[in-house]
């Protein structure tokens, strides 16, 4: 599949099937979070790599969505702040760096038939107690990874003519 129909194909799952998901893709996963493109190649980056079966009910603290605790993994991205690249104003990269690590992650499951669901309306100190993570480390977003139940959606864009600005 090309490039554009990759970008076609990827949508938010809101539904899993309880299948595991072969370690070789999850290892196809990181390895393309891990090639991402980072501000200076700080890669100011942890992925933190959750299995969900038996830990759903502290899961639920991060994100309580049952959908978000039915996918056999989850990932977690997180930005180490004070080793992101900054800008001469001040504006610290983290965030884009994740951001750009898990758009990667995200489109190779896409490409090897999972889905995914990009979570940021999570709870941060929830998220930091559950997953003990350390002063240092930021979560930034989360996505369920996991065989999707749904396979029919539509995707709805702008036009190009609303969203682009030429000069």
């Amino acid at each position: 599949m090309d490039f554009l129909e990759l970008l076609k194909k990827r949508h938010s799952v809101r539904s899993y099937r309880p299948d595991k998901v072969e370690e070789e893709k999850l290892m196809k996963i990181l390895e393309a979070g891990r090639l991402a493109p980072t501000a200076a190649n700080k890669q100011a980056f942890k992925i933190v790599v959750i299995h969900t079966e038996g830990h759903e009910d502290e899961l639920r603290r991060i994100y309580n969505r049952d959908w978000f605790v039915k996918a056999p993994i989850i990932l977690g991205i997180c930005t180490i702040p004070e080793k992101a690249w900054v800008r001469s104003d001040g504006k610290n990269y983290g965030d884009v760096d994740v951001s750009i690590v898990m758009d990667h992650m995200i489109l190779e499951a896409t490409a090897l038939g999972l889905g995914t669901c990009w979570i940021g309306a999570f709870d941060k100190q929830a998220a930091i107690e559950v997953l003990k993570l350390g002063a240092n480390l930021e979560p930034v977003a989360f996505t369920p990874l996991g065989y999707a139940r749904e396979q029919n959606f539509i995707k709805y864009r702008k036009d190009l003519d609303e969203i682009v600005i030429y000069r």
